[in-house]
């Protein structure tokens, strides 16, 4: 069920970035603007904080069938994003990319609680693989198109049809595992009772500042690349294979850091491990700027390292909430916290390109390192306070 799930986030979550890796066709042909690219993926992101607030409002993790639930929204993110493939537009592509967020909102999060019901004592490491699987599944559209630069319809394409096989896969094959959450009718109070659970927001207000961080960093990491690079070759603006390569690897590294985060937290604890990935990740967040104009080997090793640390404490999040919120409401909190993060996220994507004009990109990434000190602060603060699990 672990490789079943974490093949589906893969392909599932592929649609993510598919905009996003194809922008410069996009600004070629619409005229776009940077604040205008960041909000290919901004609009994506405000359609997943929209789906995951009424998922929640709902409790539509915790009463629907999971298979059901993922399989359905699948499908629907398939269709959503393949029809970026003849948007019109720049308005109408926002539109869809918004549409393929609502329905992410049920890709995401259930996956967490499926695989929750087949772990209970390395549950870290089984979340972190399935978040490591959707972190590879966000950079996949990076690689597709540097398979075949010249199409952008091809990497929609592609990506559709890996959310296609998702549902598939899921809609045939999954089964519910020995460990269930509880279930109770469905009740308007039930968000409510979340976010009034002491140790529950404190979870949620580290994974607050981890957010802050990560999607800013996923969605600009290639323009920081693309820059640096262009510096040396004098270039700048032009796009090559290697460069894809590089921003696959910066994201898709995290698919590694995650499985690590997952096996590290079983052993010394999910405050420890977080608390460590937030210090290494807010650290590179300043040191990167220093590598500016540097080689590809040099961007390459401090961006993979940073794309590494960035998403190595998110599934211990998750994990986190899954062992301290109300048990009858896991699905609930979980697609809360999700919520929430998501919508801090569409801050930071549009204020990264309005720090690059203020103060280049050398230092434009620094004021992300306040994400995770805020986290730190709020995990630490749990760790006092939190009982131990049964």
């Amino acid at each position: 069920m672990l490789v079943l799930l974490a093949t589906a986030e893969i392909l599932g979550m592929s649609p993510w970035f598919s905009a996003a890796a194809v922008s410069p066709q996009l600004t070629s042909a619409w005229d776009l603007g940077q604040g205008q690219v960041g909000w290919l993926v901004g609009s994506v992101q405000l359609g997943f904080v929209v789906g995951t607030a009424l998922a929640a409002l709902l409790n539509l993790a915790d009463l629907l069938s999971s298979r059901a639930y993922f399989s359905v929204c699948a499908l629907g993110t398939t269709l959503a994003n393949a029809c970026l493939a003849f948007a019109p537009g720049y308005e109408a592509a926002l539109g869809l990319r918004f549409l393929t967020g609502v329905f992410l909102a049920g890709v995401y999060p259930p996956a967490m609680k499926m695989i929750a019901t087949w772990f209970r004592h390395r549950r870290g490491l089984a979340i972190g693989t399935v978040v490591g699987a959707l972190t590879i599944g966000k950079a996949t559209p990076y690689l597709v198109r540097a398979l075949d630069p010249a199409d952008f319809r091809g990497v929609v394409f592609a990506t559709s049809a890996g959310s296609l096989v998702a549902a598939t896969l899921v809609a045939v094959f999954y089964r519910e595992g020995p460990f269930p959450f509880e279930r109770r009718p469905f009740s308007w109070r039930l968000a409510g009772t979340v976010v009034r659970h002491r140790e529950t927001r404190l979870a949620t207000a580290g994974y607050l500042g981890h957010m802050w961080e990560l999607y800013a960093m996923w969605t600009w990491i290639p323009a920081f690349l693309a820059a640096s690079i262009g510096t040396r070759s004098h270039a700048a603006g032009g796009h090559t294979a290697s460069l894809d390569v590089l921003s696959f690897g910066a994201i898709a590294a995290g698919g590694l850091g995650c499985v690590w985060g997952g096996w590290q937290a079983d052993r010394t604890g999910r405050e420890r491990l977080v608390n460590l990935a937030m210090a290494a990740s807010g650290a590179l967040s300043i040191g990167i700027g220093f590598t500016f104009g540097s080689s590809s080997w040099v961007l390459a090793l401090v961006a993979w390292s940073w794309g590494f640390f960035v998403v190595a404490d998110s599934a211990q999040f998750s994990t986190l909430v899954t062992e301290v919120c109300p048990q009858h409401a896991v699905g609930t909190a979980l697609t809360l916290q999700t919520s929430l993060g998501f919508l801090l996220t569409l801050a930071t994507i549009q204020l990264v390109p309005h720090l690059v004009e203020l103060v280049t990109w050398r230092w434009a990434f620094a004021m992300l390192a306040l994400g995770p000190a805020f986290g730190i602060v709020a995990i630490r603060r749990l760790m006092r306070v939190r009982r131990p699990v049964q």
